[in-house]
């Protein structure tokens, strides 16, 4: 009996060892790689705004009477001179009035050589008393009326060659057409746009400023241009003007002008202007990946380097720019910030951290450099 019971309870000690030996240790959980920058210096931060060059000045040319186009003579991308033909309306009509104007000048010329002539008769009949004082009187307004038509004459005929002249549209000036609104077989009305014209001359870019950074320009205000061709070119310019209304697009037009003179720049290039941050108060930017929000309140993820977690900091932001916000508050510039996925993160998370390559990053805080 008693062998019984203690081989029995050796079989029970043999199964809870054999239990003990197959229990596994609960799984860590996988320390993931987080992207982190240290802030940089809001003073180097620059705003950029996008833009078109163009000329200077740009008349718009249109006709100065109505008809049908019947030559268009050049297209958008023409070089022009002064004084070369644009465009031509139907001039039958025109033709026509001048026509009516010429026989009307014509008749008007002989009824004024008519009365001149009648009028010389009766001044010499005038001195001897032959004729009354009243005759003469009736024939000089004769000759007055009769100067007068013809001078209206002059001026209809004059008017009416002015119209048939009116039929062709040139170019006030050179330079180099930058639209085109008509096309032949086209009825257009007097002052209707035909073409838009880029003067030959001074060139500068033109630029929409959104409305909260307006108060941060002026005119004067040195800039720098860049045109997508020649990325590698940087043109001293300055803001000529800034419009004080906005615009469809909610945005204030600010013209840029170069400094130096024939800039090597073509009309349509597509230009980035470069202004220095006037966020005087603020003393570092962050990407705006970095940047995230709750109930209105900024805030960021910062890496304690002693343990490799992170920690939720608020921040306050000042202005916000193309790619990065300036920090008011909330962060020192040793501090490493986490700029990828920080939704997805947690308060205390222990993190990898790399740089923008991939790279694991040194965050002792004796390091001379920063990295990412």
């Amino acid at each position: 009996m008693n062998h019984n019971l203690v081989t029995r309870s050796i079989l029970i000690l043999t199964v809870l060892s054999l239990g003990a030996c197959h229990k596994t240790e609960p799984a860590k959980p996988a320390i993931h790689a987080a992207m982190v920058v240290q802030p940089s210096s809001a003073d180097a931060l620059l705003n950029s705004y996008t833009g078109d060059v163009t000329a200077r000045f740009q008349p718009i040319l249109s006709f100065r009477v109505g008809g049908k186009v019947i030559k268009r003579l050049v297209d958008v991308g023409d070089t022009v001179k002064k004084g070369q033909i644009l465009a031509e309306l139907d001039p039958q009509d025109a033709q026509l009035q001048r026509s009516n104007a010429q026989a009307q000048l014509t008749s008007a010329e002989s009824a004024e050589r008519i009365a001149k002539a009648e009028l010389a008769r009766y001044t010499q009949l005038l001195a001897p008393n032959a004729i009354s004082r009243s005759q003469y009187d009736q024939v000089e307004n004769q000759y007055k009326a009769a100067a007068a038509a013809l001078a209206q004459a002059k001026s209809q005929f004059n008017l009416a060659s002015n119209q048939t002249d009116y039929n062709t549209l040139r170019a006030p000036q050179d330079g180099t057409i930058i639209q085109r609104l008509i096309e032949a077989g086209q009825v257009v009305a007097a002052g209707q746009t035909a073409y838009t014209l880029a003067a030959q001359g001074e060139r500068e870019v033109l630029i929409g400023l959104p409305e909260k950074d307006v108060p941060h320009f002026h005119t004067g205000q040195a800039v720098t241009v860049t045109v997508w061709t020649q990325p590698n070119a940087r043109f001293p310019a300055h803001i000529r003007e800034i419009s004080p209304a906005a615009d469809e697009s909610r945005t204030y037009a600010a013209r840029i002008a170069f400094d130096q003179a024939n800039p090597a720049v073509e009309i349509g290039q597509s230009a980035r202007v470069f202004a220095n941050g006037t966020q005087v108060a603020s003393t570092l930017s962050l990407p705006l990946s970095a940047v995230t929000a709750e109930q209105g309140a900024a805030y960021v993820w910062v890496l304690d380097t002693s343990t490799s977690r992170i920690k939720r900091i608020p921040i306050q932001i000042g202005v916000y720019g193309r790619d990065n916000a300036s920090v008011l508050s909330g962060l020192k510039p040793s501090d490493w910030v986490v700029v990828a996925g920080v939704q997805l993160l947690h308060d205390g998370q222990q993190v990898n951290a790399v740089d923008r390559q991939n790279r694991p990053v040194q965050t002792s805080a004796s390091l001379p450099t920063k990295q990412g």
